[in-house]
């Protein structure tokens, strides 16, 4: 694990890029090919697109990560968090609480806005439930990822993004 903390530490935006390029990809890809068997669910161009699109958004959550981190240390220092918030387990629930409400819905609204370019079509339907994982599963997943230490969170933060992926994709109705 060595060579990972230093490529994360080395190269924090091409890692996140990257990461976040094949990890989230595999989210969108993987429940399709549970669901339909060996057919491929997009073009290839499509699927280029989609790892571009997923490697920019992973550089957007590394600056989100870090900027939020810094908001909630802030927040600390000034006192205006309780004491169990600031250290811990209760740190890592804040930071993923402001992270997922401040920052979460405008970056799942790029999201799909970058979903639209690729897809050629302009349809915000279905935003709403994707805001509410914000609630019911980044949330929680995210004070998880970040009770670990810095090097890892954005790593799992992508391997999440499979997560729901296959929870969505597997639990939406049949087209």
């Amino acid at each position: 694990m060595d060579w990972y903390v230093t490529w994360v530490t080395e190269s924090p935006l091409v890692s996140a890029m990257l990461q976040f390029a094949v990890l989230g990809t595999l989210g969108e890809v993987l429940p399709h090919l549970v669901r339909r068997g060996v057919r491929w669910p997009f073009k290839a161009w499509q699927l280029a697109a989609k790892v571009v699109a997923w490697g920019v958004l992973g550089v957007i959550i590394k600056y989100g990560f870090v900027g939020t981190r810094g908001f909630v240390v802030a927040l600390a220092d000034h006192s205006l968090l309780p004491d169990v918030l600031t250290h811990g387990l209760g740190f890592a629930f804040a930071l993923s609480v402001c992270i997922n409400l401040f920052f979460g819905p405008q970056m799942m609204f790029f999201h799909r806005l970058e979903e639209n370019l690729i897809q050629r079509r302009w349809s915000m339907a279905g935003i709403e439930k994707a805001w509410l994982t914000l609630l019911w599963f980044w949330i929680p997943a995210h004070t998880i990822t970040f009770s670990l230490p810095v090097e890892f969170q954005l790593g799992l933060a992508a391997l999440w993004s499979v997560v729901l992926g296959c929870i969505m994709g597997l639990t939406a109705p049949a087209k």
